[in-house]
């Protein structure tokens, strides 16, 4: 019952903390690592013991596995170079710059001195997206982090097992290097055996429940034969994770993707909080145990100190060289421009580190030379991480003024990639129709993906404060209906006149629509334009000018004539005509289109540059 309560309690104490954090604007990791670190001090706090199974069995797997399914595999293989670079380079060199400053301060084999420096290389998967994700980094340094935070434990922790197997004097150099790639690869074909065992599973499966509980099983089915033949788990879950999370369009339904995907972030959100949290409550025992050596103290903070400098100062010396050698050898045959010293800086400092490297430090044996202050050094640096690195990379990012992701340019891609969408599904509603088939069931089924591409658009330009929308007032009002059907139907509820069984199926039917509303949210850049792509697919859009005389500034002639509203304006960059979208009355835009054939309009809304070709339904 105790370990119970304690449990509930940690998790609880997580939650609320990084609830609070969120808040408050501030860094998840931070607050819940310096939390802990001060309620190991507190008296009534018993003291934490990380079991290493705990992490390596229990959180780590499933903490990989979500960040995996989640990965881009499309934007994975172009950085493949880069990636590897830093997964297995730079662990490699961090490992033995640390292992060199560690054989000269302490009294401990190189083996012994290599092993903790595999421990404290790699950074934490779950630090890197948690700061990244609050920061708003731009996608391309995350997609960077993430992949390398996905593959880098396998290289620290099969470095691990080569050291210690060393410090028992078991193994030479060449069988070192070929345990180290017998381990990769033998993890990276079992976690392909365990994604297309899982994939025949769930293609047979159409039950959310029983896929979602298959996906709860996935990471061990990968880690667990991994290890049982002594790969690399840690690749097996991530290589099964980025083959199920590519392919979950084709294996799973929709529905199952859904549950998935809302059930994962649970997790994930309920561990990393938890996993930070226990960080800083291992602080106090670690440090008093290894105070208490026979190491003299100033020793002891030397070594300290100079492994933090080391694992910090390691990174930029490798990141900065090998981005470039990375970019000569797959970035410009790709016709990528050169790495900007901005983005190298940010991916030099965030190498936070985490609760793996705790845990790996647990893994040493306990004859090892100095245990006590090896496993000492990996506290520090994983504090010393989390609190120097993490708690001043917002300001790095806001300093250099690298730009996140911005809500209006996603919005205008979202709508672009859903008209494309639209227009594929209103030509196979058109080879669909049957003689049979009722002409008000086909135009329902028009004006519903008509609807929701029109949507997508009316969320650019100017906000819904300042000019209403067919879209905004249609959430607006279904939202006020939603409200009223759900209040009349837990009256009914209430009286018992009703199966339960009933009730719940119409609830969950209206708790899917409601959920299907979007909110609407406006882009955060509104000073900044927003403009398309390039678009190299496109005739038309090369020809166009990017500007053109309008005919008639801030309006559209025609509705101005009707006596109609318009939502949003656009100009023909042939001849400057400006007319209104299609979620205005006239849609005139297109109407011009139709009549002139003149092929590419653009957005002249404030802050918007993108063009529009209506033939090939191409921005640029």
């Amino acid at each position: 019952m105790d370990w119970a309560m304690g449990l509930v309690v940690l998790v609880a104490g997580a939650v609320a903390l990084a609830a609070l954090a969120r808040r408050f604007g501030i860094g998840e990791p931070f607050v819940l690592t310096v939390a802990g670190v001060i309620a190991s001090y507190l008296p009534f706090v018993p003291e934490v013991d990380i079991e290493p199974e705990l992490v390596l069995l229990g959180l780590l797997p499933p903490l990989l596995y979500t960040t995996a399914i989640r990965t881009s595999l499309v934007d994975f293989r172009p950085k493949k170079v880069s990636i590897t670079f830093m997964a297995v380079g730079l662990v490699l060199f961090t490992a033995f710059a640390v292992g060199g400053v560690v054989y000269w301060l302490l009294p401990v084999p190189f083996s012994a001195a290599v092993a903790i420096g595999a421990v404290v290389a790699p950074p934490d998967a779950v630090a890197a997206t948690a700061v990244a994700r609050r920061v708003g980094m731009p996608r391309r340094i995350v997609t960077l982090l993430e992949g390398e935070s996905l593959f880098n434990d396998a290289t620290a922790l099969t470095t691990l097992r080569t050291a210690i197997a060393a410090m028992a004097g078991s193994i030479t150099l060449w069988e070192a290097g070929a345990d180290f790639l017998a381990a990769a690869g033998g993890g990276a074909l079992i976690g392909i055996a365990a994604a297309v065992l899982l994939g025949f599973v769930r293609r047979r499966i159409t039950d959310p429940m029983l896929d979602t509980s298959v996906s709860f099983l996935a990471p061990w089915i990968a880690y667990l034969p991994a290890e049982a033949v002594h790969s690399s788990g840690v690749i097996a879950v991530v290589t099964c994770g980025l083959i199920l999370g590519h392919q979950a369009p084709h294996w799973q339904s929709a529905a199952s993707r859904i549950a998935e995907h809302t059930n994962w972030r649970t997790i994930q959100f309920i561990m990393e909080s938890a996993v930070f949290l226990l960080i800083g409550l291992q602080v106090r025992h670690i440090v008093e145990e290894a105070w208490h050596s026979d190491l003299p103290h100033g020793t002891l903070l030397l070594a300290c100190a100079a492994v933090l400098v080391t694992v910090i100062v390691a990174r930029p010396l490798w990141v900065f060289p090998t981005t470039y050698v990375a970019w000569h050898w797959e970035g410009r045959r790709q016709g990528k421009p050169k790495p900007l010293a901005a983005n190298m800086a940010v991916v030099s400092w965030a190498g936070m580190r985490g609760v793996v490297t705790l845990a790996a430090a647990l893994l040493l044996p306990a004859d090892t030379p100095e245990r006590a202050t090896l496993t000492l050094l990996a506290v520090v640096v994983v504090a010393g991480t989390l609190l120097l690195q993490g708690g001043s990379l917002p300001w790095l990012v806001r300093t250099l003024r690298l730009r996140g992701p911005s809500h209006g340019e996603d919005l205008l891609q979202e709508a672009n990639l859903l008209q494309q969408a639209t227009s594929a599904g209103l030509t196979a509603l058109e080879d669909s129709i049957g003689e049979e088939t009722p002409p008000d069931v086909v135009e329902a089924l028009r004006n519903r993906v008509t609807y929701r591409s029109r949507s997508a658009w009316e969320l650019l330009g100017r906000s819904e404060s300042q000019r209403i929308t067919p879209s905004g007032e249609y959430r607006r009002l279904r939202l006020a209906m939603l409200a009223a059907e759900r209040e009349t139907v837990l009256r009914v509820r209430d009286s018992g006149t009703v199966d339960q069984e009933v009730l719940q199926q119409v609830m969950a039917a209206l708790d899917l629509e409601e959920s299907t509303i979007d909110r609407v949210q406006e882009a955060s850049d509104a000073g900044e334009p927003l403009a398309a792509p390039k678009t190299g697919g496109c005739e038309h859009l090369r020809a166009a000018p990017h500007v053109a005389v309008p005919d008639t500034p801030d309006a559209c002639g025609e509705c101005l004539e009707e006596g109609l509203v318009w939502v949003h304006l656009r100009m023909c960059l042939e001849c400057g005509h400006v007319a209104c979208c299609d979620s205005s009355q006239g849609n005139h835009a297109t109407r011009h289109f139709h009549h002139t054939g003149h092929a590419v309009m653009r957005s002249v809304e404030p802050g918007e540059s993108w063009r529009w070709c209506y033939l090939d339904e191409l921005l640029g």
